[in-house]
């Protein structure tokens, strides 16, 4: 037996599941032991499973009883030495080294599961600062103050790169927004030791921020969890451009209203109606079906499809994000 043979790794499986309710944007999280949230997850079995995303679909529905439709690999999170946060599988032998593999999977109904401390949670509880929709958000004044600090205790040109950081992620001192850089913030986060998952990593005693700060930073999760959250919503933000995988979000029939709420759920941001409408027409991916909706609460709107046949006929991209200028 050669040299390090002996060491444990673990490969676990994690599921970020995502769905439209009442215009926001929601994930599916599990409550192991009723502690912080988490995704629902589990380690893989080279034995028992023959594929990683078969054995994902079996945890999820285990987990949730919600079985799965539309599910893509997200990322492999396997440095060794990561500055996490750190990935733990929970019960069973402590692992030297975890590799996570995290997948992204679209559904278009939040689908009550009935299963034990499981839920639906909207994306915004755990990033508060990416809902720009109804203008900046106020988590960033709070957030702005404590990166502003983190950086100005560093050296010199540290503290330059670091407020250089800041500035372009968080859109300070009128740097603008950059709705695809979720990860980036959020590791910033950690690295400073602002985000609650880094004073549990380092096994060092957590912070007491102010009541603004805290609910600025939003909810931990358990594990490397948050990250990968944040890596899905990186990966979603900027699939909507070239792919129409918003269209994996919605019922069969939708009304354009809907769609763009959609769209704007998971952007994060507000979009022209008229320009919305227009792109999307010139994208040639809805065709009216002949007859309106009357539960849209107020003038009938046409009910539309995803003319899913083109997907086999040409490569189709993805929707325009005209933004709402103030």
């Amino acid at each position: 037996m050669g040299p390090g043979s002996d060491r444990h790794v673990v490969i676990g499986l994690s599921a970020v599941v995502v769905a439209i309710r009442d215009g926001q944007a929601m994930v599916l999280t599990v409550r192991p032991g009723r502690q912080s949230a988490g995704l629902p997850f589990g380690p893989f079995d080279p034995d028992g499973h023959r594929t990683f995303e078969l054995a994902l679909r079996a945890f999820v529905t285990a987990q949730t009883r919600f079985d799965l439709g539309y599910v893509e690999q997200l990322y492999t999170f396997g440095d060794k030495g990561r500055d996490a946060p750190l990935a733990d599988m929970g019960e069973g032998p402590r692992a030297d080294r975890v590799i996570s593999v995290g997948y992204l999977a679209l559904t278009p109904q939040a689908v009550e599961t009935r299963a034990p401390d499981t839920a639906w949670a909207a994306w915004s509880r755990f990033f508060p600062w990416e809902d720009w929709r109804e203008g900046r958000p106020a988590a960033l004044g709070a957030i702005e103050s404590a990166v502003r600090q983190w950086s100005a205790g560093a050296p010199c040109t540290e503290s330059t790169r670091r407020l250089s950081r800041a500035r372009l992620l968080f859109a300070l001192d009128g740097a603008p927004w950059n709705e695809e850089r979720v990860l980036e913030r959020y590791e910033l986060l950690y690295e400073a030791g602002l985000a609650p998952e880094a004073a549990r990593d380092r096994s060092e005693p957590a912070a007491r921020p102010s009541d603004a700060l805290a609910a600025a930073l939003g909810e931990p999760m358990i594990s490397d969890h948050r990250r990968i959250l944040a890596t899905a919503l990186s990966r979603l933000r900027g699939k909507l451009k070239y792919r129409p995988v918003v269209f994996e979000l919605m019922p069969e029939a939708f009304t354009l209203s809907a769609l763009q709420r959609a769209v704007e759920a998971i952007a994060g941001v507000p979009l022209h109606k008229q320009n919305f409408r227009r792109a999307l027409e010139r994208a040639d991916l809805v065709e009216g079906l002949g007859r309106m909706d009357a539960e849209t609460g107020g003038r009938p709107a046409e009910l539309f499809r995803f003319r899913r046949e083109v997907l086999s006929a040409r490569p189709a991209s993805g929707l325009s994000l005209p933004l709402l200028r103030e």
